[in-house]
């Protein structure tokens, strides 16, 4: 893997200076703005690219969304287009996208603040145990960016304070600019995306073996008194009977000969009752219950500019149908944007959006239920999924192959999956709508001040459905195990920001001049959450309501939260002969979520830049800058973590009854702090022809506010302290070339790669370990001190002389408990991003990788034990057992088969292998994006009312180049945040997305 992505980067930057000088044109004239150009910073303030002393990364509509399928999430399209961010993709229907900058730097993970025209939005999530409701930037209309901004380090961030300590990504909107003669413009988007299961990402099943555990049930023929049969007996007939009960493969060979009675014999309706049927391998295996996930999405925009105004409206309707059977997504968003000039120096903008989403049957995550997890972890090869959709189809009840016995069709451990798809559903509502207005007032050349509200409110209603019959499980408020039962969730989360600042700008002399601003916001924010759910099941079947509980219902869990936090800000830039820069900016910040004698702070920064290239200027040398800066940021802690409070539980006769939080308070609290300093150059060569930007950073954060383990003869698990250290430094680079560029063709080449490494450098007093999340088999994730964050723990082998031990009796290793089995932190991550054009034909391929990191599979723990996969079948596996490489602890080698092989377990899986065994290198390279497009010719548009006609092929994710991950995407993860890293289980294959789009613009 190394070698096939240095191959890569060596090719295309030898291609950029071998061949970019020989494509130069006279013609060509580039000047430093035209190189640079202009950014939008913090606080929505634009500046010249050239006087900006850190490092940021800009992303133009056409780069961030041209070249793939409309995937319904921003976040995700930034996978593999900037250095030094990183974006995680999940493959749950409607799920979450991860975006990481610079690294982990807060032990409670940390992501970018969103802005949207300068004006912060939410991209929180709402939590839930099984299912990932997905983060709330996919409420943004894509169709409605106009470029994104990524501010990566603390002096870009800075004056965001406490919201600023991982960064933020800019959100510029798209203005109204209509047509030449001042009429309407309207454009006209359609696309259709279809997605097809990448095989590499799901199990390739052994079809040698079906249901059982092993020669552990019938008749006692040996007579040594236990059973020593695959088949148990049907009590009546005395014919052969699967284990229904067994989800696993580990029982006898397929033999089409021999006639067994599986589970459909004993169901009344199935054609097979009471027949015995061949013993072979399904013909329709687990990879037939994915459907075909089909994405519609159109758009309408309509636009209208003059000197003094403009106008941008738009709609976008997306439908969407994901892999499992009863999954729908319905999105419908409304944007308009207004932009207006009252007087020469009185201007307005005004900007609203409103997305209603719909969504139903998304799919169930992690470890238990989750279906998925039982496809790829406990099933039965000999099990035809298309007989157990019949089966549910005859009468839509809970038919399942895990019978409990023959005359008693209760499932075991699986409900059918139709069943489970079709009458366990979640479904969700949600409705977000943010809108801002600004109002700015140039008082003269040098002064203006500029007022801004804006507001984002999220309301989202979540279901969850238990039908009659369903397998036992825990449900609802109190967690009981039940066969049915509802529960529903109202969530409402609003952010008012006020912002008011003055900047101004002056010319000290002709070669000196200084800008800046000063100003203020105001924050408030909102948390409403109430949950409620039945208790011992549905009274009345099929009747889905908090009302129809058949016991007595626990009172609605109810959180209400309100915050505010206010601060005040000032920056100076000074600038000398376009050659010198030098900036400073100050926030202060006051939370009502910390302490009278501690909620204020104070973060700063300082950031210089020299333009070399205005002192030596050789025809070659198009831009150079080197670049400097320090910044401080930090952030404070979420609401009511000052004092303890109590949860009202109803009552018991009339006598109230509370109960105390899980951890106890800290009224001494003080914000987050982050120390870091940057350096960085950039440089533009050949009249733009090739370039670059790289930067260098360190990182220090402290001070952090976690919950760290307490004695429970407290009362309490956990107590909130300020503690704790991690140190961060890396290298981002971006590079840009155009290899061959005339007037008809064009080639560009854009290639980011950016490396970081943290250090848990201390915890709590001797504190050396923090737990950030368990993990089913064992595994957790830890901050440990003098390790990367991200540390995977859990058994591993035991090693002589660096040789794995094994038991010379029984001829399986020997393990060692708690150890460092792997880290999730990636070596480094990169992309390259390749566009060619000749007149109206266009293509594009982006090229993802993530090199190092590493991930736990759950499901090779599980799958290779109870024999699931096609390694578990080969040759005398199952007969004679494998003798495993290592050496006995007298250090000769091995020479032992592993004992009992025809017993699940007793060969490889959770049963006798250490974790480690089942830790995988998460590397991959990855064809993300690839897009052909072609415009007609204006020409033949001519005597027509088209402007424009283009029609593009478009794909994502159309090859996984390379990975080490078996049957499985190592991008995927179970949800959003820090537990869903570092752990493979139960995940929907990745599927490989085609499309094709038509823009019309009248």
């Amino acid at each position: 893997m190394k070698k096939l992505t240095t191959g890569v980067l060596v090719l295309v930057l030898s291609s950029s200076l071998a061949i970019t000088q020989a494509q130069q044109k006279k013609s060509d004239t580039v000047r430093t703005q035209d190189i640079e150009g202009v950014v939008v910073t913090a606080l929505g303030i634009k500046r010249e690219k050239k006087s900006l002393g850190y490092a940021s990364e800009e992303v133009k509509a056409e780069a961030l969304t041209g070249g793939t399928t409309n995937t319904g999430n921003v976040a995700s399209l930034l996978s593999g287009k900037v250095s030094g961010l990183q974006v995680n993709t999940n493959n749950n229907f409607g799920g979450s996208a991860n975006l990481l900058i610079r690294g982990y730097k807060s032990l409670s993970g940390g992501s970018p603040l969103i802005v949207i025209d300068g004006s912060p939005v939410n991209n929180g999530t709402v939590g839930g145990a099984i299912f990932d409701y997905g983060n709330f930037l996919s409420d943004i209309n894509q169709d409605d960016i106009e470029s994104i901004n990524v501010l990566k380090g603390a002096a870009a961030s800075a004056l965001y304070g406490e919201r600023g300590s991982d960064g933020v990504i800019l959100i510029v909107t798209k203005n109204g600019r209509g047509k030449q003669d001042g009429s309407w413009g309207v454009t006209l988007n359609s696309g259709i995306t279809a997605g097809f299961i990448d095989k590499s990402t799901f199990p390739k099943y052994q079809s040698r073996y079906g249901a059982g555990y092993g020669k552990v049930y019938g008749n006692d023929t040996n007579g040594d008194g236990n059973p020593d049969e695959y088949f148990n007996y049907d009590p009546v007939t005395g014919q052969l009977q699967t284990p229904f009960t067994e989800d696993a493969s580990y029982g006898a060979e397929f033999n089409p000969n021999l006639m067994v009675r599986q589970w459909d014999s004993y169901n009344p309706d199935s054609p097979n009752y009471g027949k015995a049927t061949p013993w072979q391998a399904a013909k329709n295996g687990p990879i037939k219950f994915f459907e075909t996930p089909v994405t519609y999405v159109n758009t309408i925009s309509l636009e209208k500019g003059s000197k003094s105004s403009n106008i941008s409206l738009s709609y976008t309707n997306m439908l969407s149908n994901g892999l499992l059977p009863n999954s729908d997504l319905r999105k419908n968003s409304i944007s308009a944007k207004f932009n207006y000039d009252f007087t020469d120096k009185l201007h307005a903008s005004v900007f609203s959006t409103l997305t209603i989403q719909d969504t139903k049957g998304r799919n169930e995550t992690g470890y238990s239920d989750n279906l998925v997890t039982g496809f790829r972890q406990w099933w039965q090869t000999n099990v035809d999924v298309y007989e157990l959709r019949d089966a549910y189809q005859r009468n839509n009840s809970n038919l399942t192959w895990n019978r409990t016995s023959g005359s008693d069709g209760t499932p075991a451990y699986w409900n059918n999956p139709y069943f489970q798809r079709y009458q366990n559903y979640q479904s969700d509502t949600r409705t977000r709508s943010f809108s801002y207005a600004q109002l700015k007032y140039d008082i003269t050349k040098n002064f203006g001040i500029t007022g801004k509200l804006s507001y984002d409110q999220m309301q989202m209603l979540i279901e969850e459905r238990l039908m009659n019959g369903s397998l036992p499980q825990a449900f609802g408020a109190s967690g009981n195990n039940v066969t049915s039962g509802y529960s529903r969730q109202d969530v409402r989360t609003t952010e008012t920001n006020f912002d008011l600042f003055l900047n101004y700008k002056f010319d000290i002399t002709d070669d000196l001049n200084v800008s800046g601003i000063v100003g203020g916001n105001v924050r408030r924010n909102l948390s409403d959450n109430v949950y409620a759910s039945t208790e011992g099941g549905l009274a009345t079947p099929g009747l889905f309501a908090i009302s129809n509980s058949a016991s007595p219902i626990i009172p609605p869990d109810e959180n209400y939260a309100k915050w505010l936090t206010s601060g005040v800000y000032a920056t100076a830039s000074v600038g000398y002969k376009n050659l010198l820069y030098v900036d400073g900016t100050i926030r202060a910040d006051k939370s009502s979520n910390l302490p009278k004698s501690n909620n204020s702070y104070v973060y700063p920064s300082v950031t210089g830049s020299v333009i070399l290239s205005e002192l030596w200027k050789p025809s070659w040398l198009s831009f150079w800058k080197i670049r400097g800066n320090y910044a401080e940021v930090g952030s404070s802690t979420v609401n009511y973590q000052l004092q303890n409070t109590y949860r009202v539980r109803g009552g018991f006769g009339n006598t109230g009854l509370v109960d105390q939080s899980y951890f106890l308070a800290n009224p001494n609290l003080k914000p987050q702090r982050s120390k870091e300093v940057e350096f960085g150059m950039e440089g533009q060569f050949f009249k733009n022809r090739l370039g670059f930007d790289v930067a260098i950073y360190k990182t220090r954060t402290y001070d952090q506010i976690i919950n760290l383990p307490v004695s429970s003869a407290t009362g309490y698990r956990t107590f909130l302290v300020n503690a704790g250290q991690i140190n961060n430094k890396g290298i981002e680079v971006q590079l840009n070339g155009t290899p061959f560029k005339s007037d008809n063709f064009k080639w560009d080449v854009d290639v980011n790669w950016s490396k970081n490494e943290n250090e848990v450098v201390s915890l709590y007093g001797d504190s050396q370990n923090y737990l950030l999340a368990s993990y089913q088999g064992g595994v957790s994730l830890n901050a440990r001190v003098g390790e990367a964050f991200g540390a995977l723990v859990g058994s591993d082998y035991v090693y002589l002389n660096g040789e794995r031990v094994i038991n010379p009796t029984t001829g399986r290793y020997l393990t060692n408990p708690n150890q460092v089995i792997g880290n999730i932190t990636p070596d480094w991550i990169g992309g390259i991003r390749n566009s060619f054009s000749y007149k109206g034909l266009s293509l594009s391929f982006l090229i993802d990788v993530k090199h190092g990191g590493d991930v736990f599979s759950t499901d090779m723990y599980y799958g290779l034990a109870t024999g699931l996969y096609e390694e578990t079948a080969v040759g005398d596996y199952r007969s004679a057992g494998v003798i495993n490489q290592g050496v006995n602890p007298n250090g000769q080698v091995n020479t032992t088969p592993t004992s009992a092989p025809d017993t699940f377990g007793n060969v490889d899986g959770y049963r006798r292998m250490p974790n480690s065994r089942f830790v995988y290198d998460a590397s991959y390279v990855k064809l993300r994006e690839a897009s052909v497009g072609y415009s007609l010719p204006k020409s033949l548009l001519a005597n027509t009312s088209f402007q424009e006609v283009k029609i593009s092929l478009v794909g994502r994710n159309l090859w996984i180049i390379h990975k080490n991950l078996p049957y499985a995407d190592p991008e995927s993860g179970t949800g959003n945040g820090l537990a869903s890293k570092g752990n493979s289980i139960g995940v929907l294959p990745t599927t490989r997305d085609l499309g094709i789009n038509v823009t019309l613009k009248f």
